[in-house]
């Protein structure tokens, strides 16, 4: 079958982070995207969620980043918080930082939720059997940065320090825990006046859009209160500073006709030996020898509801990027099922949560894969 491939000559959100670094003249990185030189102090700020497309949509709420709108980046796939976190902290794309999802299976632990780093979907703490410095091993970003003799620091929720996933991805900065956007543009504020280089996290638009819906009342409330942030972090850029917000991805709404729960078709669990990733990108791990026969499967069933391929074609296809790490391979699944338009695969008995939520991303449609790059300089 035919299978959307990923534009080669559009930066990707891996690119951000090395090229800022780049900017500030550490010549360790490379500047994959064209910026400013001679930066003196810099943030990327990422705000999870928030859709190049969704952006474009309500700019009458979002004034101020509509103003600092500039190219359009691509997510990668899949089009999640954990491989797009991954993708700023490593400067890799999924294939090779090897977080490939939501959920994915970990030889020899089982399937894995990284957001928690619990066995999905419920489960203990894996992070003393499946060390998350093992799981993730190159050496991140920030880690390479303070090595270079850049003060490094990340602003991110308190209730993240010390986590799986922080561990993975966010270690070598100095991390400092928020409660709130005042601390959060606080903190922010002072590493770029410090000259230092700093991440900043906000997770709520990828929230209230799940909760409620992308465009929902809600959920553009929550952008006008991003828009603000981004308004006092520009009050207070000096001289010779950057903020580059991004996004990790975009989120489409759920079309229920186009609804399928796996937990309720027994020819989608033949053959099947473990499902990972989440509604709009799924990883079906098939039992040995049953393969060819599940894809044919999820083929038949999902037919124009999903993008169906096999592990290889979907690296061919360059969903994963162009290097595969070491033992990547091994977590992606057998057969790979990207949701097309508006569809959602479910498993409402094994994630109830997750399989009542009004927003969803990680496939690999436009609204999801297209994150803005907004630039400011002091």
């Amino acid at each position: 079958m035919d299978l959307p491939q990923p534009d080669a000559h559009t930066p990707h959100l891996a690119d951000v982070v090395p090229s800022v670094l780049a900017a500030m003249g550490v010549t360790s990185f490379e500047r994959r995207i064209e910026l400013a030189p001679d930066v003196h102090g810099a943030c990327v700020l990422l705000i999870d969620g928030l859709g190049a497309e969704l952006l474009d949509a309500h700019v009458d709420d979002a004034p101020v980043m509509a103003e600092l709108r500039g190219p359009t980046l691509q997510a990668g796939f899949p089009s999640t918080t954990v491989a797009g976190l991954a993708a700023v902290g490593t400067g890799c794309r999924s294939g090779e930082h090897g977080l490939v999802g939501l959920s994915f299976r970990l030889p020899g632990i089982g399937v894995i939720n990284p957001l928690r780093w619990r066995s999905h979907p419920w489960g203990d703490d894996l992070r003393d059997v499946a060390p998350p410095e093992q799981v993730q091993p190159m050496a991140t970003t920030f880690e390479r940065a303070a090595r270079a003799g850049v003060a490094v620091s990340v602003v991110s929720p308190a209730e993240f320090s010390g986590s799986g996933l922080t561990r993975a991805i966010l270690r070598g900065g100095e991390y400092g825990g928020v409660h709130a956007l005042g601390d959060l543009a606080s903190g922010v504020r002072a590493a770029i006046a410090g000259g230092g280089f700093c991440y900043g996290y906000h997770g709520e638009v990828d929230l209230l859009g799940h909760l409620y819906g992308p465009g929902s009342p809600a959920w553009r409330m929550q952008l006008r209160e991003v828009d603000r942030l981004v308004e006092s972090l520009l009050e207070g850029l000096p001289p010779g500073g950057l903020l580059a917000v991004v996004a990790d991805h975009g989120m489409v709404a759920v079309d229920d006709h186009a609804v399928v729960d796996i937990d309720s078709c027994a020819a989608l669990l033949d053959g099947v030996a473990a499902i990972g990733g989440e509604p709009r990108a799924r990883y079906v791990y098939a039992d040995d020898g049953a393969a060819e026969a599940v894809l044919a499967t999820w083929r038949e069933v999902l037919a124009d509801r999903a993008w169906v391929a096999s592990r290889d074609e979907a690296i061919a296809a360059g969903w994963f990027g162009a290097r595969i790490g070491d033992g990547v391979r091994a977590r992606i699944g057998d057969v790979v099922a990207a949701a097309r338009d508006s569809a959602t695969m479910v498993r409402r008995t094994a994630e109830p949560l997750e399989s009542s939520l009004v927003g969803h991303h990680g496939s690999i449609t436009t609204a999801e894969q297209s994150i803005p790059l907004l630039l400011a300089y002091g």
